[in-house]
């Protein structure tokens, strides 16, 4: 088993990986506005946080300084992930800017953002493509998990209301009755999950958007029991998938398909934080650990988090899963750093 002292060297090494290699490449370039660097500063507020790491902190006020202007070029869903720091930074520092903003982004869900014929978000994205009436999974993490967040920081219930009802709107849909895994999407229009797959990416996003968005808003308004049974039926469902190595799949039912590093990562890390809230017993703490090493294995000398799969729209075909190439990248980096900074808080409480 790994001590605190060994998880916190992993997490530093993975962390600078992110912020000390300047680069212009769509995975690993943080200093952009869009989903990817979302996902890297909220794992660097998740580390910074349960690390205690005020160095991480410091990083995201300078981050934000350096790109705000960018926030101001486009909204769409996929793009929301970067607000949810703001919160955060706001009760750290107190600067105005940041509650106004959250505040106007917050507003722009609720009366403006592009919405499905049930009410859910649709899944809209910066590239110039669009998915008329679909869902998908990934938002969320990308946009559900800000709402929450603003719902605790302001005491607002018509944030909190929100959050609940995309959460529950999207697990509905997208949540497989048969093995309680989660397809990647849902078209409305054509009433179908298109290409039907399991992809492992998306229920790693859902397992761990879960218990942080009820977190947050179970502060301020009782949140339905179904968000508890269903998040537990997801959790079941996806250790069944798991394998010996302790990684999923991209596509978690197709076992031949490549391992995939940062599904497997969130998913170990959304355990963990289901842990923490009291939803799940001890008999995941083996599945827990069995992931942890899993991923530590594909973490390089110099930090970098290897076997994770590109950009992935929803696919033609489940076939088409296995094509999506690996490439180092932020989402990679980040969902690992959640993970080793979890076990690092609870080291020895809920992993052994």
């Amino acid at each position: 088993m790994l001590g605190k002292d060994e998880l916190a060297e992993l997490a530093d090494r993975v962390y600078h990986r992110m912020i000390d290699k300047t680069t212009n490449d769509w995975g690993m370039g943080i200093d952009s506005w869009d989903w990817v660097p979302g996902v890297g500063v909220i794992s660097i507020l998740a580390y910074g946080k349960l690390m205690n790491n005020h160095e991480a902190i410091e990083y995201l006020l300078q981050w934000t300084a350096r790109n705000k202007q960018l926030s101001e070029q486009v909204n769409v869903i996929n793009s929301m992930a970067p607000y949810a720091i703001f919160p955060d930074l706001y009760r750290l520092g107190g600067e105005h800017w940041y509650m106004d903003t959250a505040l106007n982004v917050g507003d722009w869900m609720l009366t403006e953002a592009p919405r499905t014929r049930e009410g859910t978000f649709e899944h809209t994205v910066t590239e110039n493509v669009q998915f008329s009436e679909q869902v998908w999974a990934d938002s969320l993490f990308m946009t559900v998990l800000f709402l929450a967040r603003l719902a605790k920081l302001t005491g607002d219930r018509k944030y909190a209301i929100e959050a609940e009802f995309q959460l529950l709107g999207h697990l509905r849909v997208l949540q497989d009755p048969s093995t309680g895994v989660l397809f990647h999407g849902w078209n409305y229009e054509e009433k179908n999950h298109m290409s039907s797959a399991r992809w492992t990416r998306a229920n790693a996003w859902v397992i761990l958007a879960i218990p942080w968005i009820a977190e947050e808003i179970g502060t301020t308004t009782p949140f339905s029991d179904e968000i508890v049974e269903r998040y537990q039926r997801l959790a079941a469902g996806i250790r069944h998938f798991q394998g010996v190595s302790g990684m999923w799949s991209t596509v978690m039912d197709q076992s031949e398909f490549y391992k995939e590093t940062s599904g497997s990562a969130g998913i170990a890390a959304g355990w963990l934080a289901g842990m923490r809230l009291g939803w799940l017993d001890d008999s995941y703490k083996k599945a827990i650990n069995l992931a942890l090493y899993g991923v530590i294995d594909r973490i390089d000398p110099d930090g970098t988090v290897q076997g994770v799969s590109g950009g992935t729209p929803v696919m033609p075909s489940i076939a088409a899963y296995d094509e999506i190439p690996c490439i180092p990248t932020l989402y990679g980096q980040g969902l690992t750093l959640i993970l080793l900074s979890l076990a690092h808080a609870d080291c020895g409480k809920f992993y052994a």
